[in-house]
This record gives C-alpha cells, sequence and structure tokens, in this order.
C-alpha cells in the first residue's frame, strides 16, 4: 500500500483528462455516463489507497447482460464492487439505487468471473457498494459498504 504514490498517479490522470479535454481530444460522453466514469475513478484509486488490489474495472463476460464496475482482491477476499456516483446529496442515497435487480445481474456476473479463474477452488467473495460524491465546491466523500449483500440470495439479503 503506497498512498502517495496513488495519489500522484491520480493527480497525473486527472492533468492528462484536463489536457485531453483542453485539445479538443477528449470523448464526449453524456453527463450521467462522464458521472458514472469519474466516480468509478475515483473509487479505484480510494480502494488502492486501502490497499486493494484492483485486477478489473467494467468487467463484463459478453453473454450476461451487464457489467461488475470493479473487481479486487483484499487480502484473500475477491471483492466484487459495484460504484454508485452522485454529484448532489438528495434524500435517496446513492446505494439505493443497488436494487434486487441490479444484485441478480452482479450474481450472474459474479458466477461467470469466478469460473474464469485459473485455480481450482473458487475463493471466498463478497460484494461490496461504494457510494461517491462528488458535490462541486465540496471534498469527495466514499461510504464503502463492505459485504453489501451475499451471492445467495436466500442468505443474508
Amino acid at each position: 500500500m503506497n498512498p502517495p504514490r496513488t495519489s500522484a498517479l491520480e493527480r497525473a490522470l486527472t492533468r492528462l483528462d484536463h489536457l485531453a479535454r483542453h485539445r479538443g481530444r477528449a470523448v464526449s460522453l453524456p453527463d450521467h455516463l462522464a458521472t458514472g466514469f469519474a466516480g468509478e475513478d475515483a473509487a479505484f484509486f480510494y480502494l488502492r489507497s486501502k490497499g486493494y488490489t484492483v485486477v478489473a474495472r467494467r468487467w463484463s463476460s459478453g453473454d450476461v447482460p451487464g457489467d461488475i464496475d470493479l473487481i479486487a482482491w483484499h487480502g484473500p477476499m475477491l471483492c466484487l464492487i459495484e460504484v454508485k456516483t452522485r454529484t448532489a446529496r438528495d434524500l435517496n442515497p446513492a446505494e439505493s439505487a443497488v436494487d434486487d435487480q441490479k444484485r441478480t445481474i452482479l450474481r450472474r456476473l459474479a458466477r461467470r468471473y469466478v469460473r474464469q479463474l485459473p485455480q481450482a477452488a473458487a475463493p471466498s467473495i463478497r460484494f461490496d457498494v461504494i457510494s461517491v460524491y462528488l458535490v462541486p465546491g465540496q471534498p469527495r466523500e466514499f461510504v464503502h459498504f463492505e459485504a453489501a449483500f451475499s451471492l445467495s440470495p436466500n442468505f443474508q439479503d
């Protein structure tokens, strides 16, 4: 874990993004997608600063709809992470957007991901949700829900 290196890398990528926008070479995305990608980038660096090893971003299986925002190892635990980003605080917290339908999709994708791992036995896994608040004029805020739900819909859900 090396937070100073992580923050330097994050600053460098931010500068490169700014330079690309300034030169007109940035990819133009709808606002909601740009916000979501910015939140995923922020969550990536947040997790790295906490000692996680991120191994995949926006992983999809190709035959199951949807994607897993971030996949990371935290010690021996495989963490599948859904990131929800907001640019304002409202009555509904960002994590409330991870409803039953989204959980079902994430469970299907998780099973696919684990099956393609090279190891014989499946690792211990958990599903996390990270709410990222990118409110203009305020510092970024992260709310990390470890083990937000389980692999089995009938167990601890």
